[in-house]
């Protein structure tokens, strides 16, 4: 994901999922996802009680996990 510019970086081009949202992209539990999140496994923001994760962060996750199996 690019890097914002400064504190005060423009983000209005990043999408944010929930949770949730997330789980349904990657075809795991929510909790799945939480253990990532709260492992530092992948990035994300905490918005009052709940946690929005970039949806760059989570095509890079994916990257990074993907191997050949074959």
């Amino acid at each position: 994901m690019p890097q914002p510019d400064g504190p005060t970086g423009d983000l209005s081009g990043v999408r944010f999922l929930t949770i949730a949202e997330v789980a349904a992209v990657m075809r795991v539990s929510k909790m799945t996802v939480y253990r990532l999140v709260h492992g530092g496994d992948l990035p994300a923001v905490r918005v009052g009680r709940s946690f929005r994760v970039a949806e760059d962060d989570v095509d890079e996750y994916l990257r990074r996990s993907f191997y050949n199996a074959g």
